[in-house]
């Protein structure tokens, strides 16, 4: 069976399985027809797992929390280079927490099963295969890498290693991006063709302008671990606190941002990514000494594969938004669209009319014969919700990780799919600050010369 062929059959299995055929006729009635999505939880195992976290800054303290909500979690021990957040730590999760500045510490211990890794950018990699060498199953906040060179290294090391890993792209749990899946697998907008993301951000703290603490020092600050991997540079709070502005550390918007966006429609798709990548964009106002843009537009060719047809993807990302931020996926096929977030999906389709009643009305007035002239009817739409309740993407995505440890049991994004993921959005940066397009092999996953 051809490529083309295979994809038909499976749209049409899937079609009658999801009701499809129905819609035209419920988007008929006067209101927008929508579906209800549910997640039901299942206990998968009563181990207890003890946690550590590695970087308590916020997405790690938030990630560690939304851990704590599953059953069986434990944290045993906590990590990080300023002394403030320990204090925090401690307070929030009790005074007998082990607490350390040296990741290694964590590492040594014997009663630690998992450990979330939430630093900067530039420990990603290094911290990761160190936890995977001394046996632990790891959570890394992404983008996995903070450099394309450093992906196959991780890889290897997870290979060896016989631990689960997971990228911290929650969205990719989300029982939205599950529908969108399941709709495009059935052909509900036919063959993708296009796809474009955004996500916008105006706040000072969207923008990465996080508060900086009084007593921000060499005496409270481990700065010369921070930077042992990097350039030396003098103590500077700016380039700790705010580390997203810098590339020494961070990996820019698209780092940020656009990884999500790549990891969702991978996940949607099944791709395994673009294999052209360009960027522009500029610093247009937070002109604060960032190295970095706060609006960046990629744009992406994906070539014919047998996971799905060529299409063409653009990205866009501003930190100058007055509308206060709009973040989507959206997904346009041969017969429709969707509007991909985390919590719904609204689904559009065109239905082509052969008899325009206008038309026909007009010839029949003249004594002439009607032609069949065909016209373009309102898109149908369905929009599809999660259920009151909802725990959320960030739940579910802990809980996939830890439903894996307890089945010896597998995750979605492991390190080849956050790899696939995070490789352009680092090009990005590369194209962003070269002026120029790279060509990226997604299977072999290697920048082309």
């Amino acid at each position: 069976m051809s490529d083309k062929n295979r994809r038909t059959f499976i749209k049409k299995a899937g079609l009658a399985g999801l009701g499809l055929l129905s819609i035209p006729a419920a988007a008929s009635k006067p209101s927008v027809p929508f579906q209800i999505l549910k997640r039901n939880h299942r206990l998968s195992g009563k181990k207890q797992l003890n946690y550590a976290l590695i970087g308590a800054g916020g997405m790690g303290t938030q990630d560690i929390k939304t851990a704590l909500r599953h059953e069986g979690v434990n944290l045993v021990a906590v990590c990080d280079l300023y002394s403030g957040r320990l204090q925090q730590a401690k307070k929030a999760f009790g005074s007998t927490l082990f607490t350390t500045d040296n990741y290694k510490d964590i590492l040594r211990r014997k009663d630690i099963d998992v450990v979330i890794i939430g630093t900067p950018d530039h420990w990603h990699k290094q911290i990761s295969i160190d936890a995977l060498n001394a046996g632990k199953h790891v959570y890394c906040e992404k983008p996995m890498v903070h450099s394309i060179d450093e992906g196959h290294q991780l890889i290897n090391a997870w290979k060896k290693s016989g631990k689960i890993f997971m990228v911290g792209s929650q969205g990719l749990s989300s029982l939205g991006n599950e529908k969108a899946k399941e709709l495009l697998a059935a052909g509900a907008i036919g063959d993708i063709n296009y796809a474009e993301g955004f996500w916008a951000r105006h706040s000072p703290t969207g923008a990465w302008q996080y508060a900086i603490p009084k007593d921000a020092s060499e005496k409270t600050v481990n700065w010369k671990r921070y930077i042992s991997n990097t350039k030396q540079r003098p103590f500077d709070p700016l380039r700790f606190f705010r580390w997203r502005n810098y590339l020494d550390y961070g990996t820019g918007m698209s780092g940020d941002l656009f990884v999500h966006l790549f990891s969702s429609l991978h996940f949607i798709t099944n791709s395994k990514g673009p294999d052209t990548i360009s960027a522009l964009g500029g610093l247009r106002y937070w002109k604060d000494g960032r190295e970095v843009p706060d609006v960046l537009l990629g744009t992406f060719n994906y070539p014919d594969a047998k996971e799905h047809p060529g299409f063409n993807l653009s990205l866009r990302c501003n930190f100058v938004d007055g509308t206060s931020g709009t973040t989507y996926l959206r997904i346009v096929g041969s017969k429709g669209s969707m509007d991909v977030k985390w919590q719904e999906v609204v689904l559009r389709t065109n239905k082509i009319s052969v008899d325009d009643p206008f038309e026909l009305a007009k010839m029949k007035e003249q004594g002439k014969k009607a032609s069949k002239r065909k016209k373009i009817l309102p898109p149908n739409e369905v929009v599809y919700k999660v259920e009151d309740g909802y725990k959320g993407a960030h739940y579910d995505h802990h809980g996939n990780l830890i439903k894996a440890i307890r089945n010896n049991g597998k995750v979605i994004e492991d390190p080849v799919f956050g790899f696939r993921a995070a490789a352009p959005a680092l090009l990005c940066n590369d194209s962003y600050f070269q002026k120029k397009f790279f060509r990226w092999d997604p299977i072999n996953m290697k920048v082309k010369q």
